[in-house]
């Protein structure tokens, strides 16, 4: 029977799908598995959190896809995998809403200052301190989205709708579809300086790798507010603490550490940030696109991608492409 294994939890409704067509094991809960331990036997991995190394898929002799419950595949080695013959996909589009409205949930938390306010009132504090939770309208603001895919598009709609004027900043975007999207395409110099907020929607790569670092915070508004949904490492996390620190810009919120690369379950224990005492800091433990909502979507996207592999099919949304390496051939 084909064996499956499922790196973290992924929507009740598809589990149930999956384990009436294969033997499943569990990357996590009270009967969490090793990975290398049933390596040799398993067919397809539906991953989310877990690092899929070269050694780790070499170690999967059975292996026929790899399918991201998510967009992104920081924590896949694809050239490993298209050696070796696996597929990898991706479940583009099934979180862009849920990461989208995490963002003004974080841009609001700051603005308002939200979770400072509720730390008040849990230690008994209702009065003591209200003078400094002053806050800022979005309206009449503006927000710079740096991406302007599914996500990047999906936040500046919301943004219209606070009354912002929204910037966008994209390589390969075009300044009609931005235009009718309600946004300015601008460069990446312009829109750093003039945003009052700013939100992440790129992927990690080595052209983006710290994109955002002590010269670029330097010329930003002290009225700054930083938004990252996307990916850790986007920002230089050092020089951030020290802006923050000097009150350089107004705040920022992560829901993604650059530690994540180095230690997905504990990234605090590795990151810059003195993250309980860093003014005007959010951190958020990557649950941006942690809805009922999208959960099932992209478990169901995911694992209809496996079927097809499973089935000898090609996926319909792969990032690599096995019979075009030289291995294969």
């Amino acid at each position: 029977m084909t064996e499956i294994y499922i790196s973290d939890p992924i929507h009740p409704q598809v589990l149930a799908d999956i384990q009436g067509a294969a033997t499943v094991h569990l990357g996590y809960g009270p009967n969490k598995v090793n990975y290398l331990q049933i390596s040799e036997n398993i067919d397809a991995v539906i991953l989310r959190a877990e690092n899929f190394t070269k050694d780790i898929i070499a170690a999967s002799p059975q292996l026929k896809i790899i399918a991201r419950h998510g967009v992104g595949t920081n924590n896949v080695d694809i050239d490993a995998a298209t050696e070796q013959g696996v597929w990898v996909t991706t479940t583009p589009g099934a979180n862009s809403n849920a990461v989208a409205e995490h963002v003004f949930a974080l841009l609001l938390s700051g603005a308002r200052h939200v979770a400072t306010a509720v730390t008040q009132v849990r230690a008994g504090n209702w009065s003591e301190g209200k003078a400094d939770l002053i806050g800022f309208e979005l309206s009449g603001r503006t927000m710079g989205i740096i991406g302007f895919g599914a996500i990047g598009r999906r936040v500046a709609a919301i943004a219209q709708g606070f009354g912002m004027t929204v910037l966008a900043c994209d390589p390969i975007a075009n300044e009609e579809d931005v235009a009718a999207a309600g946004a300015k395409l601008v460069l990446f110099d312009d829109l750093i300086t003039e945003a009052d907020a700013i939100s992440i929607h790129v992927p990690l790569l080595p052209s983006t790798r710290h994109m955002i670092g002590a010269q670029e915070l330097a010329r930003m508004k002290t009225s700054a507010f930083i938004v990252n949904t996307s990916r850790g490492g986007l920002v230089d996390e050092a020089a951030l603490a020290e802006s923050l620190s000097k009150g350089l810009i107004a705040g920022a919120a992560f829901d993604v550490l650059e530690a994540e690369n180095i230690d997905m379950k504990d990234p605090l224990a590795h990151t810059p940030f003195p993250h309980t005492t860093t003014p005007g800091l959010i951190l958020t433990p990557h649950i941006a696109g942690q809805t009922e909502e999208a959960f099932l979507e992209a478990g169901t996207t995911a694992w209809a991608e496996t079927k097809l592999v499973l089935a000898g099919e090609a996926p319909t949304r792969p990032v690599n492409n096995p019979a075009l390496s030289p291995a294969n051939a």
